[in-house]
Parts: structure tokens; sequence; C-alpha cells
């Protein structure tokens, strides 16, 4: 049995070298590892002393950003193709499909709820090619290992694409789940913090894939601090507690590399999907809207509420502006966008917005209106900076720098020592970094670039960046609403800093 299930799960990986081969990087192996919902702040010699000491030995993308909306499942989807959600189309962590459901959003964290996206879809759940597909196709393969939701991980390598997804929650294909229990024990439970699971996940990584006739590529989701931190807030002791445990998963990796003699052969490279804030809002969308008798009720298809995005019915013009109108004096609304009047155009076609092209959102899955909460730089109990309007304890999706700025780690090989990177790079860029890495073609279509900069022998020219800011106001009787977004310009790539609303 256990000799069936190793050959199973590596996956005919021999297939690995035919797509090395000829290169330097033959025996070479990239690990993908996420920690869902870390700040930078938390990497510290105290809170995290392992990745804290990864840190220091390689690469540090000090300019690197999560994806807008600062939410798990675009994330994902964005690392995994390279691209944005304007590419790939998978637009939220909820999402409006009206073939699926007419009345609401579906939930992208439940693989069941992707399924259905699927097969209404024709298999177009995302509308790019993603990292599994493109090694497939390379004679290679991916393996995804998951403490976090069925949907994150299967968001991963969305087609499975001959690889697995092995997730505490579902694992793919069907027929390994017997086979990895009786290797790895049951899977635990969930807790608060997921420690538990994390190990288990570790465990799973460890034994199928940090091995040189393993995977040509795998990838690690830590779902904390962040499930535990939405709950209990940052800096709580739970939250802190969260913290070091994934650290320490992230230290048996590590160690388990030096004493295999495999550290001169993994690439490791680590991020993140979104920052974190505090939150203390008391108001939503689709309750807004209904009690200003603009939306009839939860179940109406009159306007229907996909988190942030909203999607008016026949894109009722007059009804789509007096949407805007109504939202813009609200303090705790922050940025507003709307479709661009013509392809490009940086603003909206509605006074006082932003389009969706200047934050890559602009798909024919997306809404009429997109609103983002409002933020701040007020500090909490435990003196974590980052506030927004948002309801519940804690959490992202916001455009505030708190949920943006993230950090980009990388040692290995393939990379340089001790290097500090002052280039614009996103989660957009880690799928054609890696392709690049292994001698793969990146695909014309991905929106993300390779990260040049960081590998040995590369050449950062740091005096292309450019930062550039779009304004834009629109007045009301007794004030106005001024909405602006920053973002860093390095060639074509356009990476979103951050909004800020001003009313006077």
């Amino acid at each position: 049995m256990k000799k069936r299930l190793i050959a199973f799960l590596l996956l005919s990986m021999s297939g690995a070298a035919y797509a090395q081969s000829g290169s330097d990087t033959a025996g070479i192996r990239t690990l993908i590892v996420f920690f869902d919902g870390l700040r930078p702040d938390y990497i510290t010699a105290d809170r995290m002393p392992n990745l804290y000491a990864f840190s220091k030995r390689g690469c540090y993308g000090k300019a690197h950003h999560s994806v807008f909306p600062t939410v798990t499942r675009v994330n994902s989807s964005s690392y995994a193709t390279g691209s944005y959600p304007a590419t790939h189309g998978l637009l939220g962590n909820t999402v409006y499909f009206p073939e699926v459901n007419t009345k609401r959003g579906l939930n992208t964290g439940e693989a069941a709820e992707l399924q259905k996206i699927a097969a209404a879809t024709n298999g177009k759940l995302l509308t790019a090619i993603s990292l599994g597909e493109i090694l497939q196709k390379a004679g290679a393969k991916m393996m995804v290992f998951s403490s976090g939701s069925s949907g994150q991980a299967l968001l991963q390598n969305h087609t499975v694409s001959g690889g697995a997804v092995i997730n505490t929650s579902m694992i793919l294909p069907d027929s390994l789940k017997p086979l990895l229990e009786k290797e790895l024990g049951p899977i635990p439970p969930a807790g608060d913090p997921n420690t538990a699971r994390h190990k288990w996940v570790t465990d799973a990584l460890i034994r199928y894939g940090l091995r040189l006739d393993g995977p040509l590529v795998s990838a690690i989701w830590f779902s904390d601090p962040d499930g535990t931190a939405h709950r209990d807030g940052i800096g709580a002791e739970t939250s802190m507690a969260s913290i070091k445990a994934v650290d320490e998963q992230f230290g048996r990796i590590v160690s388990t590399l030096e004493s295999k003699g495999l550290t001169n052969h993994f690439n490791i490279i680590v991020s993140t999907d979104h920052g974190f804030a505090t939150h203390v809002g008391k108001d939503d969308v689709a309750s807004f809207l209904i009690k200003e008798g603009l939306k009839k009720d939860r179940e109406s298809e009159d306007v229907v509420v996909s988190e942030g995005a909203i999607y008016v019915k026949d894109h009722n013009e007059a009804l789509i502006k007096k949407i805007v109108s109504r939202l813009q004096p609200q303090e705790w609304v922050g940025a507003i966008f709307t479709k661009a009047a013509r392809p490009g155009d940086l603003k909206g076609h509605v006074e006082g917005t932003l389009s969706f092209d200047v934050i890559h959102w602009n798909h024919p899955r997306s809404g009429d209106i997109l609103v983002d909460y409002n933020w701040d730089d007020r500090k909490n109990a435990a003196g974590y900076a980052g506030t927004t309007y948002s309801r519940g304890v804690a959490g992202h999706g916001t455009s505030s720098p708190y949920e943006v700025h993230i950090a980009l780690l990388a040692a290995g090989p393939s990379f340089k020592k001790t290097y500090e990177d002052e280039l614009p790079t996103s989660n957009v860029d880690i799928t054609p970094t890696v392709l690049a890495i292994h001698h793969i073609a990146v695909p014309k279509t991905m929106d993300g670039r390779v990260v040049s900069e960081m590998f040995v022998g590369g050449v950062a020219k740091t005096g292309e960046i450019k930062k550039e800011t779009v304004t834009t106001t629109a007045r009301y009787e007794g004030g106005s609403y001024t909405l602006s977004i920053e973002r860093t310009v390095l060639g074509s790539h356009k990476y979103v800093d951050f909004t800020k609303v001003v009313r006077k």
C-alpha cells in the first residue's frame, strides 16, 4: 500500500526532467509558501524566529503588493495564474454568477461552490491559464498542500492538472484520502489556532513534496494567522500563538531540507495573500441600500450585492448614479469604482469614481459598482496601526496600505543572498518567476513579470520606478468627496499602493 501511495503521489515526475533538460536548473525544485494574513511587522526575531532568519539569508521584497481586492481567493487565483482579476475572472471572496444563483453571491471558500461555477461556465472557473496547467504541458507536476479553505486550495491548481491538492477539508484526486490518512494519520479537527492541521499538511509536504523525485513545484498554504486574528483580533494572545505555530512548521520545512542535504536544490518563495487591519465598522453595503430604498430586500434581484460588488439589473444607469451619489457622503465608505467610459480610462464614468481599469478589475463578470470600506492610521489596543470601517473584529479586503503592502521573501540556489529588492512586486509576479527559474516559457497573456533582479546575476534598474496618482472629486449637498489612488509604475507594470478618500 505504501509503495502504491508514493508511486501515485510522485505522479510520473520523470517528466520534470524533460522540462529542464539542457538547462542549469536540472535537479532544482521550487516551494511556494503562503502564510494567510501575514503582516510584515509580524516577521521579527521574537515572533517568527525561523521566518526572520530566512528573511536575512535570501531576498526581501520591500515593495511587495497584495492584489486588490485584498482577499484570499482573489490572491490565490492571482498568484496561480500570474494575472489580475481582470484576466482570471475571480473577482472576490464572494462572487456573483447569475447562471448559478440570481439572488446572491457564492462563497469561493467552498470548493463545491467553485465546482458549480465551473459547471455553469463550461469549465471556465478561471479565464486564465494556471501554473499547474502550464507545468503539465511541460511534462512536470504541481502539488498543493493547505490547512485553509477548500476553495483557496483548489484555486491554486483549479484543474488539478495531473497533480494533487491535499487540503484538510478536501483531497483531490478523491482516491488519495484513505491512502494519505493511512500514511499520515487522520486529518485533525480545525482549531484556533489551527496548529494540528498546520502540522498535518506540513507532514504531507515533507513526505511527498520535499524530495528530488517529487513535484517540480510544491505549494503550502497555512490558514493562520488569518483564521485566528479574524476572531480574536491583531495582537491577541491567541493570534500571536498562531503566528508562532506556523513559524514552527516553517522551521520544520527548512530543517528537513537541511537534514536531507537538499537546501541547494530547493528555491523557497514566501508571500501572503494580504495584510490585516482592525475593524470598527457597523454598516454594510446591502443593508445601507435597503435602508435607502435602493434595493428591495436581501433576496431581491433588482440590485445584488456580492461583498463590495454591486450588480444593478439591466445596468440601469440612473440607478447606478443614484447609488454612487448616496454612498459618497458616508464616512464608512472608501473608494468607489465604476466602469470606464472608454477602455483604459483611469477615472470611472460616474462622477467622483475611479475606473475598474485602474485596479485591474475590469472583466465581463465585473459588477456595475465596486465599493471599498474607508480606512485610517489608528492603532488598536495592542499597538498595531491600521483601522478600517469593515464590520467584525479584524480582517482585510480594502485598499488600505496595511492590507496591500506585504512581504516577499525568497532564498535558494536561484536567488541572491542578503539582497533587499526596491523594485515593486506583486503576487501576480510569483508564477512568471517560477516559470523563468525552470526555463518554461511565460505566457504572454500573464500580467505579472519575472522578478529577475532577485536572481543570481540579475540587475535591478531602480531608476525606472515612478509614482502615479489619479484623483477625482464629486460634490454633493453640504460637502464633497475626493478620491485618489497611488500606483507604483515599473515599465508596463502598474501596482496599486493604496486609495485615499477626503471629505469636506
